[in-house]
């Protein structure tokens, strides 16, 4: 029976072997450093992507790869500490880690995606690389999130270090959250546009935090009951790209 194996921990010659023997090679996608409000920590995302991978890979055969730490995260980055890369590298940058890898092999390929703007370049590079011949898919966090965050969530709205992402942190990470620094910080959208610390903005959502939501209603129950559902989804979307003709 097929077990998990982590890419960077292999020779080549075994991950000559993995390659062609694992049905997917699963790509961490989490950032190392971007804001998550005064409570939270800049690797949030990373440390959320790391632990839902290892739960993933627990109940699924899968190849990880080494993480993607960053990525395309414009609404950001009037806040220190934030990086954001274009999304047009990353979409570059994303099809070229999964021809290497195909060079030698592998097939297919599932994005573990912890963002949201994400999306906007993993769209085309699944369009990109399943026109090659390759099987790439990715988690849509806010499909996979809609129905539970119904069930557990109470906060008038948010998606960003909010109630739902700072409870998953208290099940995952508990000793990486400052609770006593948590703070309701919810403005309603009107439309599109990046988080801003300028109160006179107006192309933005007005935060001076940084957060978009209200993380003090977070708890650790919570936080259990959103990262088993996102674990099971994810564990489906894994093993549907396994099937794959």
């Amino acid at each position: 029976m097929l077990e998990s194996l982590q890419l960077a921990h292999l020779t080549w010659p075994e991950a000559e072997w993995a390659l062609c023997r694992l049905p997917v090679a699963l790509v961490p996608l989490g950032a190392a450093a971007k804001e998550h409000g005064p409570h939270l920590p800049l690797n949030t995302d990373a440390i959320l992507a790391e632990c839902l991978t290892a739960r993933v890979a627990a109940r699924t055969p899968v190849l990880v790869v080494p993480p993607v730490t960053y990525s395309y995260y414009p609404a950001f980055v009037e806040y220190p500490g934030s990086i954001c890369i274009g999304a047009e590298t990353c979409s570059a940058w994303m099809a070229d880690l999964c021809r290497s890898l195909a060079a030698h092999g592998m097939e297919r390929f599932y994005v573990l995606n912890t963002g949201l703007s994400t999306v906007r370049f993993l769209e085309p590079t699944r369009t990109l690389l399943r026109g090659q011949g390759l099987r790439f898919d990715f988690t849509d966090l806010p499909e996979a999130l809609r129905e539970v965050e119904e069930r557990v969530a109470t906060q008038e709205g948010g998606t960003h270090a909010d109630e739902v992402e700072t409870s998953m942190m208290l099940h995952l990470a508990p000793d990486r959250v400052r609770m006593e620094r948590a703070v309701r910080d919810y403005t309603p959208r009107s439309g599109p546009g990046p988080l801003t610390r300028d109160p006179r903005s107006t192309t933005g959502i007005y935060s001076p935090t940084g957060t978009w939501g209200d993380p003090t209603l977070a708890t650790e129950e919570k936080g259990r009951i959103v990262v088993e559902e996102l674990v099971r989804r994810m564990v489906e979307d894994v093993e549907r790209l396994a099937r794959e003709p």
